[in-house]
């Protein structure tokens, strides 16, 4: 792809933006880009960009346009290019027409992170050399920027970057499950869960997709693909593919064989993690990674920050950290993961989650709801005053009523069910303030 006098406009600055903007100038590129909020001064690498206030006038003699993962379909600098028909794709499906080594990419609405991290973690125990990034971290497109000396590409990828995709074709592709999320960005679900399916829109026979078996859509999905799919499941047995029996995971690439794993390897808490766990397997072997040397990185594998992460004990209370659970399914695997009585922290910025889907998990695990942020009403209309329920303006506040609440033994969990942008910048900022109040009540 020559990208030399293209005129090109990005759309979103953060740490995507900057990386896509600087490859393209890296290229020859004209570039023009531009943002809602405020833009810090440019390094000298990005000087030749133009920047120019968020407007849909910016598109005149634009010849492809580059979203952010965070900007909206419904953004209008991007409504009036699809009007107009300008190319739109998105940083990844860029990244890729650049890409050498082969591609491993997850996505899913909970545990993509853990898996796409567990992955990178396994391939690095086994002597192989992987970049491990995408919405995790590093964006794709600086990675090819540089050298790419790795035996492979690991990347978890989001909806919002696979609604933008053309030829984005992974290796190996995983799609780990797909619960309501994201409906204020994709508009339904059957639109949210169409743009995670696009991770497999363009592998062939020799590929591999990696599916959960006990998710409605699979069966559906599977009979669609080109690639070989194999299939996960903590919940049966899964013919090709791997499911967990008693104290151990087995795994039936075929019909003829068979290789167990066993269960007491797995150190993060949760069901769902031994379903990430599975997904992993799956694809490292499709890489050659020993069986042996996979026990011995999952068994040494601690899990990533904010996802159920333990915080510490304060007057005899257990504080957890899920502050990446920003959907009401993240709740409810979190939720899942304690036997002691739960004081469940939810609130924030509001998704359109289905709050309802909760009560069940409410009434069985959760001794006192604390919700808190700018849902805290909306959230409080459809589940409030299932179990005892606490209305507050901020985390802070909703930390001091969770502890006043609690009884020795029990469990705090920030478990937020929504994102986090009303009182702070990312899910991770969010998390950390949580975890700076924990500590410091514990020395005081």
């Amino acid at each position: 792809m020559d990208l030399r006098g293209k005129n090109i406009a990005v759309i979103g600055l953060a740490k995507t933006g900057m990386a896509t903007t600087e490859f393209l100038l890296h290229r020859g590129a004209r570039v023009v880009a531009t943002d809602e909020k405020p833009v810090s001064p440019l390094n000298d690498d990005l000087r030749a960009a133009r920047i120019v206030p968020h407007d849909p006038g910016i598109l005149k003699g634009v010849e492809l346009v580059i979203p952010s993962p965070g900007v909206p379909p419904t953004n209008p600098i991007l409504m009036e290019a699809v009007r107009q028909g300008i190319p739109v794709l998105s940083e990844i499906e860029l990244a890729s027409r650049f890409l050498k080594p082969p591609l491993i990419a997850i996505t899913g609405t909970n545990g993509k992170t853990t898996t796409t991290a567990l992955i990178g973690h396994i391939l690095a125990g086994s002597g192989k050399k992987a970049f491990v990034g995408g919405n995790i971290g590093a964006p794709l497109i600086g990675y090819v920027d540089g050298p790419q000396e790795d035996d492979y590409a690991v990347i978890e990828v989001s909806s919002f970057q696979l609604q933008w995709i053309e030829s984005f074709h992974p290796t190996v592709a995983i799609l780990l499950n797909v619960t309501s999320d994201h409906l204020d960005y994709h508009g339904s679900f059957a639109a949210y869960r169409l743009a995670k399916e696009r991770i497999f829109a363009n592998q062939s026979a020799n590929d591999i997709a990696i599916l959960n078996a006990d998710d409605p859509g699979t069966e559906g999905l599977q009979k669609r693909l080109a690639a070989k799919t194999l299939l996960f499941s903590s919940t049966r047995v899964a013919s090709q593919g791997i499911y967990s029996d008693d104290c151990r995971l087995v795994f039936a690439p075929s019909a003829l064989e068979r290789e167990t794993y066993p269960l007491d390897m797995v150190k993060i808490p949760g069901r769902h993690n031994v379903e990430n766990i599975m997904a992993a397997i799956m694809a490292v072997r499709s890489c050659g990674c020993d069986p042996l040397a996979i026990i011995a990185a999952v068994e040494t594998f601690p899990g990533i920050a904010h996802r159920i992460e333990y915080v510490g004990e304060y007057r005899g209370l257990s504080f957890y950290d899920d502050s990446k659970g920003t959907n009401v399914d993240a709740v409810y695997r979190a939720l899942e993961t304690f036997s002691k009585p739960v004081v469940l922290l939810m609130g924030g910025r509001d998704k359109e989650g289905d709050f309802k889907a909760l009560i069940p998990i409410l009434q069985e695990k959760v001794k006192r709801l604390v919700l808190f942020g700018e849902a805290r009403d909306t959230i409080g209309s459809i589940i409030g005053g299932i179990v005892g329920t606490h209305h507050c303006p901020t985390l802070q506040a909703g930390i001091e009523t969770a502890i006043a609440a609690a009884a020795t033994g029990d469990v705090i969990l920030l478990s937020p069910g929504c994102a986090s942008f009303d009182e702070f910048r990312d899910y991770k900022a969010r998390g950390q303030f949580f975890k700076d109040q924990v500590k410091a009540l514990a020395h005081d």
